[in-house]
């Protein structure tokens, strides 16, 4: 029985179609079709995933991260979306080995308030994301329409029509779309580098580890909000969910089948999250820091700088139209993402756009308050803190993920093995020491 009740009834999937319980197996595979056939089959579901890490949270810690230290801090880019690999991993073979999602299997193995307060977190993370997207957004309505911050947030607020266009929808035909939007991102990036020609063994160099950078407090509070931008504690209850719209047997041959093909759609997908989150990163190296621009740290400053620098108005436009692709791409996987985490943890259901207006409400809030508070300077800091407190609650839900795909008892012998086990709890280790040793260094500061 749901925990909650609305005195009114709710749609049903006529005018809810993606939400995440009601289109599990959607997509029927059969087990003795083609390799080739079945991963093209199972692609997909990373790639939604893969929207939450181009975000323009990310364009904000990249930004700043390549108009400061230049091409330094690529390898945390790097080792960022290696753990990102690892542990989405760990969260599709949870959903394919169990049949659940992490927010169902939290409800069920925990007390009730330890159940609430994961939900609260997860809600929490989602809204955080949820402001990015808002701040990307008015920014570029601001940049291409030159019109006032305070009415690009405003028009964000409409993004709830886009969700209702999608309805009618199945998820084959939304990733189609999502996947579109990812092309429009990359190209634009590719171009822009074309035009500002970075210094490849530059680039290079800054693919090497450096512990030194991360030495004082500004550059790791920089890698932690690319960590949190990089690592999305919500995607994990994301994709536990959305790898089970792909059926082909509950057998145990056909589950480790699935994972594996699941894992390769999973990698590739975040492999050209990571080369679009690099791309960003190397363009601002390039373009600013190379420069002496090493003070850009608002995305508004690097449109403006971008026509001078690179010699044509065009690399500004197309700056501020791929940021407008990014946050409209990760619109509909936060709302499929709060989706999730509201069923699971509370058995609750309601339409995607519903969801959508909740969401979108929340968020809105801070970015009023921001904006009418520091003006055109509150874009670029809430941006990045948005991430740091992302990556703030990661430990929150890796903990449960983590401890449910080692417990044989749950997974069977599709449980961790040793080697899985020790990677994972070393990046939990690593994550909450470095927001442990972050927190500590900003109350220490004067």
């Amino acid at each position: 029985m749901p925990i909650f009740k609305f005195p009114f009834k709710l749609p049903t999937t006529a005018t809810a179609p993606f939400c995440p319980s009601e289109v599990r197996g959607s997509v029927q595979i059969a087990p003795d079709a083609p390799w080739f056939s079945r991963l093209a089959k199972f692609a997909g579901p990373g790639l939604l995933v893969s929207i939450g890490y181009m975000d323009p949270g990310n364009w904000a810690t990249d930004i700043e991260a390549g108009s400061k230290y230049g091409y330094s801090l690529l390898f945390v880019v790097v080792l960022s979306s290696v753990v990102a690999m690892v542990l989405q991993c760990l969260t599709m073979r949870l959903g394919v080995a169990t049949g659940r999602d992490l927010a169902e299997l939290s409800r069920e193995r925990y007390r009730p308030a330890v159940a609430y307060g994961q939900w609260a977190l997860a809600e929490i993370a989602i809204i955080a994301c949820d402001l990015a997207e808002v701040l990307g957004g008015a920014l570029a309505f601001h940049l291409l329409l030159h019109i006032p911050l305070g009415w690009g947030v405003a028009l964000t607020a409409l993004d709830t029509l886009i969700v209702l266009g999608l309805k009618g929808k199945n998820f084959r035909q939304l990733e189609a779309i999502m996947l579109g939007l990812i092309a429009t991102i990359g190209i634009g990036f590719i171009v822009e580098l074309f035009w500002v020609k970075p210094q490849w063994p530059a680039v290079a160099a800054g693919l090497v580890p450096s512990w030194q950078t991360l030495s004082s407090q500004e550059p790791l509070y920089l890698a932690i909000g690319i960590l949190g931008a990089t690592v999305m504690p919500h995607n994990l209850y994301l994709h536990s969910s959305i790898v089970q719209t792909r059926v082909a047997g509950n057998a145990l041959p056909q589950k480790r089948d699935a994972i594996r093909l699941l894992r390769i759609d999973t990698i590739g997908s975040l492999v050209l999250a990571m080369l679009i989150n690099a791309a960003i990163l190397i363009l601002a190296g390039a373009a600013f820091h190379a420069t002496g621009h090493q003070g850009v740290t608002e995305i508004e400053d690097a449109y403006k700088l971008l026509a001078p620098i690179v010699g044509t108005g065009l690399a500004a436009t197309l700056f501020a139209l791929t940021l407008l692709a990014s946050g409209q791409s990760s619109t509909f996987t936060g709302t499929v993402a709060g989706q999730v985490v509201m069923e699971g943890f509370l058995r609750l259901k309601i339409p995607c756009w519903q969801r959508r207006i909740i969401t979108r409400g929340l968020a809105l809030i801070p970015a009023f308050i921001g904006v009418a508070w520091a003006g055109d300077h509150a874009i670029g800091m809430l941006l990045v803190a948005s991430q740091v407190v992302l990556s703030l609650q990661l430990p929150f839900a890796l903990w449960p993920l983590i401890r449910m795909t080692n417990d044989r008892t749950l997974m069977g012998a599709l449980a961790n093995g040793w080697l899985t086990k020790m990677v994972a709890w070393v990046f939990f280790v690593a994550i909450s020491l470095a927001n442990i040793w972050l927190v500590v260094q900003t109350f220490q500061s004067p």
